[in-house]
């Protein structure tokens, strides 16, 4: 099991020392092995301590993690992505979809470049199918997807919310298309 918070460590699980603008996880190493974390990822070498590992890039390592172990489990997935929808679609798609699979799905909205990972590694090889949400800014869909290797995709739709983040409706259509633009060239290659 996987953790990023140090004061939710389940017994036995590695905690990822993750950084934000007003936070450095590196700090919370320490008490995260002492609160029942059997491994820590860090990537600054102040706080090195038995039992951590210490990385170039936290996050990086996280999502590369997620991306071996979605490779190596092999299972159907579904990436969802759209201006608005999204959460709703997923919802909707796992109520259906639950009722013949053993599915795992995104939880609340755990869409992006941290949320993506920690959901692909709560796979296991008890489930049959997951149905991914994918949120976006420029380029992030494309890293999402990198991560995930979608075998389907749904775009909901694509609108003129949010557009100071993607420069243009043409931005915005360009990065919701990243999620189709892989499925194309996976299933070329699958050929």
């Amino acid at each position: 099991q996987i953790t990023t918070d140090s004061r939710n460590c389940p017994k036995g699980s590695i905690f990822f020392a993750l950084k934000g603008d007003k936070f450095d996880g590196n700090q919370y190493a320490g008490k995260a092995l002492a609160s029942g974390c059997v491994y820590a990822v860090i990537d600054n070498p102040d706080y090195y301590i038995a039992n951590a590992d210490l990385v170039d890039n936290v996050l990086k390592t996280l999502q590369q993690l997620a991306h071996h172990h979605r490779k190596v489990l092999g299972l159907p997935i579904i990436g969802i992505t759209g201006t608005n929808g999204k959460t709703t679609t997923k919802e909707l798609l796992a109520a259906v979809l639950s009722t013949k699979f053993n599915l795992l799905y995104t939880e609340g909205n755990f869409n992006n470049h941290i949320g993506v990972p920690l959901t692909l590694l709560r796979l296991t090889h008890d489930h049959e199918m997951a149905v991914i949400e994918m949120g976006a800014s420029i380029g992030d869909i494309k890293e999402l997807v990198d991560i995930r290797h979608p075998n389907y995709g749904i775009i909901t739709n694509v609108g003129r919310a949010h557009l100071e983040g993607f420069g243009s409706f043409e931005g915005v259509i360009g990065t919701k298309g990243e999620l189709y633009d892989y499925i194309r060239r996976s299933k070329r290659q699958d050929i």
